[in-house]
């Protein structure tokens, strides 16, 4: 090890919601972890996210899910309604049935909120939390130059982190993909605002309890709860013709109101809730088969940024870090103690449960935006299609909230019982 160096089991790069999860997991499992983070300070920045039942489930087996519950708010039902018209098309009960169907229930939550649940979980477990630490390059197993089959994280500040194992948790533009993918971020031509709003006497109240969801031409807006019902939480989303041309931000507010011009008042209105002094340009990748670099593997948007539509980005975030926390039980992580030697073998399991099933989401995104976006005939038969579904019909959940669509208990789970039974 070089003089300069920190040894640690694991190295977790990124502190936003994939890195803390991911070091929560591994620390759970016995693993001496150190999180290093760019930013002086831990934090999260937008407004709120919807937290479906294959993540709460996931705070659940951490003994994180009432925390979440304290600030967060369980929403009654999710409505889709056409923006133009304000006819509702279809709607989805999230207590009941659907919160036994699925284990755990629906949440809504501040990003902030969360991002603070995961950071205090890390502090009382013990992980090793270090800022302003901006890693330049990653040095793997299959490089000459790693030391002892460990990782090395090299920083600017010249200081290196060595490990049995890396995690790169830093985002969609993450350092540490081109070790395993040649590729860039994909331009959705989408933009988004966002705002967050206290609720008042004068708030409408019909809407309070539910995530509304208006769909119209090349634009969406969803509103619904925060904080016990204290805020409102509004994000707009529309095609952006400056951003098409290649610029991220915009002066001024010209366009967003012409992608809502032809909509109900009660989204012209909910215009006015919206920070308009930054927008939110909305990127994705396409999906990669393998996210393993020798003793480096990826998490979180690092290894699969989504498109919001199906409110997925931090769910899949937490079914990798509890996918791999179950990879690593009886390999890495036995009642004999720590097997680092098994980490290929773990990493290898991981990647193989969640690369397809992030795929599929990343993929869905991508289609259920569009039907989101159309107009005309396509519009038509997309509210003929969503008025014809039931309520609790659960035939297009199941694959993504249920209880053997994690990619988590129904391989990687059933694994680790046959171990421990052997």
């Amino acid at each position: 090890m070089s003089e300069h160096a920190t040894s640690t089991d694991v190295l977790v790069i990124g502190g936003g919601m994939a890195g803390l999860a991911g070091a929560l997991a591994l620390r759970e499992n016995g693993a001496n972890v150190t999180l290093v983070e760019r930013a002086p300070e831990f934090g999260e920045v937008g407004a709120g996210l919807q937290m479906a039942p294959n993540a709460s489930r996931v705070l659940k087996r951490w003994g994180l899910l009432e925390k979440a519950l304290e600030i967060g708010v369980q929403p009654k039902h999710l409505v889709f309604r056409d923006a133009v018209t304000g006819e509702e098309l279809t709607r989805q009960t999230l207590n009941g049935e659907f919160e036994e169907r699925y284990g755990a229930p629906y949440v809504v939550i501040h990003r902030s909120d969360l991002h603070r649940v995961l950071l205090e979980g890390c502090e009382a477990a013990g992980v090793k939390l270090v800022n302003d630490v901006t890693v330049e390059s990653v040095e793997t197993v299959e490089s000459v130059e790693t030391v002892g089959g460990r990782g090395v994280a090299h920083t600017t500040a010249g200081v290196d982190f060595e490990a049995d194992v890396v995690i790169g948790a830093d985002g969609l533009r993450s350092t540490l993909r081109p070790l395993v993918a040649d590729d860039e971020p994909v331009s959705s031509a989408y933009v988004a605002y966002r705002g967050t709003v206290p609720i008042t006497e004068n708030t409408p109240k019909a809407d309070l309890e539910d995530v509304i969801v208006y769909l119209g031409p090349d634009c969406h807006l969803v509103q619904y709860p925060l904080r016990k019902g204290e805020l409102l939480n509004t994000v707009a989303v529309f095609k952006s013709p400056s951003f098409e041309r290649g610029e991220e931000q915009y002066g001024g507010v010209d366009e967003l109101e012409a992608a809502y011009k032809d909509c109900v008042p009660a989204v012209q209105e909910a215009l006015k809730n919206l920070a308009t002094g930054i927008r939110w340009p909305m990127y994705d990748r396409d999906p990669i088969e393998n996210w393993v670099a020798g003793r480096m593997v990826l998490m979180g948007d690092a290894a699969h940024p989504m498109l919001q539509y199906l409110a997925q980005g931090a769910c899949q975030a937490l079914e990798d870090a509890a996918a791999l926390q179950d990879a690593t039980v009886g390999t890495v992580f036995t009642g004999e103690g720590i097997r680092p030697e098994a980490w290929d073998v773990a990493l290898r399991e991981f990647n193989d449960v969640r690369a397809g099933r992030t795929a599929r989401v990343q993929r869905t995104a991508r289609v259920w935006g569009e039907s989101w976006h159309v107009s005309g005939l396509a519009r038509t038969l997309r509210n003929l299609l969503f008025k014809s579904r039931k309520d609790n019909n659960f035939q297009y959940n199941d694959w993504l909230y249920g209880q053997d669509g994690d990619g988590v208990p129904s391989v990687t789970a059933k694994r680790v019982a046959e171990k421990a039974a052997a």
